[in-house]
């Protein structure tokens, strides 16, 4: 049965702090930024301490947000969601991310897929469309920029297989990996 192509974001799959809040940190979201951030979304830092949705295929990344918190202005009380609708907050958004640089998430991959050789090799991502109903990303694996290129954000440290036959675990397009940070602002490049 071929895996569907359904794209949920960076789920975390381990970390060395414990379930269910493993390694968040807070950072904040400008009120005013209207892009919409998903869980499972990769953000990055701005100049102006503040956070936001990553671009596909950025760079370095800041973590993975997991959540937000903010006052909101149509219901006069606070919200706990887990992703920013991109307004109706009064003051800054209080942001959830995982940036821990030994986090490891499961993602799915894009139409080429991941395969076992790919182990090691560092890879971007593409954003997608998050979902409004359960505040989701539509974030994957861009499987176009595999290789040594130590600047790319993820490195594939492995594929998920178990259960087998369970979505995302057959070979080829839309599988799931696991991947670990390669490039995020909490950890030093030393030429990976």
């Amino acid at each position: 049965m071929a895996n569907t192509n359904a794209p949920f974001g960076f789920r975390q799959y381990s970390g060395t702090g414990s379930a269910p809040t493993y390694e968040q940190v807070v950072y904040y979201i400008a009120s005013n930024n209207t892009t919409d951030i998903f869980f499972g979304d990769p953000v990055v830092p701005l100049n102006t301490g503040y956070i936001t949705q990553a671009t596909s295929n950025s760079i370095q990344v800041a973590g993975i947000f997991v959540g937000c918190k903010y006052l909101s202005t149509s219901q006069k009380r606070t919200v706990w969601s887990n992703y920013w609708p991109g307004s109706d907050a009064t003051g800054d958004v209080e942001a959830y991310v995982v940036n821990d640089p030994n986090a490891k998430f499961v993602v799915q991959s894009d139409a080429t897929g991941i395969a076992f050789a790919d182990i090691n090799a560092n890879i971007g991502f593409a954003i997608g469309s998050g979902n409004t109903a359960n505040g989701i990303s539509g974030a994957s694996l861009d499987v176009t920029t595999l290789g040594t290129t130590n600047t790319l954000p993820f490195r594939v440290i492995g594929l998920v297989t178990q259960p087998p036959g369970s979505p995302g675990t057959e070979a080829g397009a839309y599988n799931l990996a696991v991947v670990a940070f390669n490039n995020v602002s909490t950890k030093q490049l030393t030429g990976i």
